[in-house]
């Protein structure tokens, strides 16, 4: 697995130029507020188009401006964990989590589907969220909304995973047993992971690589 972009995008205030290439583990992009990072993210995703730049996933190139590829968001096999989590509040955890997979084209085949839904018992058991299936966000704590947000973006079992502030809502006692978690999910899943995060303490916790942003450019050399 490995990962690579080249991204061009005009902000507001600057513009976003920046380009790296990780193999695996996790990159962890740090930087002061409105620097890039999540315009970075949104670009990989497919959630915005960059005025230029490449973007490959797994030796897959899922946008190039040059040969006119930009393949859609729901194709890109890249789960998106956002800040706030973005789940439905009108529907069950069991009915977040289902949302990724009947996206997916496979869904609609029985032997798919029945291996898919296997596949989200597996999950909500790792997760240990099970016995939240029937129960609404409203209903349930912020370090639960967080396994569920994860959850629904891991079912898939995409190429890489994207994370925004994950942990930023969490009360320190509940940052300490989702970091473990978060830890033994890097081992298990093993897949690509760009993180980005504000603590420091997150950073030195889980970063393979570090990229550090400053007005849409890296400052420090990429490790």
């Amino acid at each position: 697995m490995s990962v690579s972009f080249t991204l061009k995008k005009q902000l507001d205030q600057f513009l976003l130029d920046v380009s790296c290439s990780f193999p695996d583990g996790v990159l962890v992009i740090q930087g002061e507020s409105g620097s890039g990072k999540s315009t970075i993210l949104n670009c990989i995703s497919g959630l915005l188009t960059p005025d230029n730049g490449i973007v490959a996933v797994n030796n897959r190139v899922v946008y190039n401006s040059n040969q006119s590829i930009n393949i859609p968001v729901q194709n890109r096999n890249i789960g998106y964990v956002f800040q706030n989590y973005a789940l439905f509040p009108n529907m069950t955890v069991e009915k977040n989590i289902l949302y990724g997979l009947k996206n997916q084209s496979e869904y609609k085949m029985k032997e798919k589907r029945e291996e898919m839904l296997q596949y989200m018992e597996y999950i909500l058991d790792t997760f240990r969220i099970g016995h939240l299936r029937k129960k609404y966000p409203y209903q349930i704590s912020g370090g639960e909304k967080q396994r569920t947000a994860l959850a629904r973006a891991i079912v898939t079992k995409p190429d890489l995973l994207l994370l925004d502030e994950p942990f930023s809502a969490l009360d320190l006692k509940t940052k300490k047993i989702v970091y473990q978690e978060f830890l033994d999910l890097k081992q298990q899943m093993q897949m690509p992971i760009i993180l980005i995060s504000h603590d420091p303490k997150e950073s030195d916790l889980f970063a393979d690589h570090r990229l550090y942003l400053e007005q849409g450019r890296a400052v420090e050399p990429f490790v």
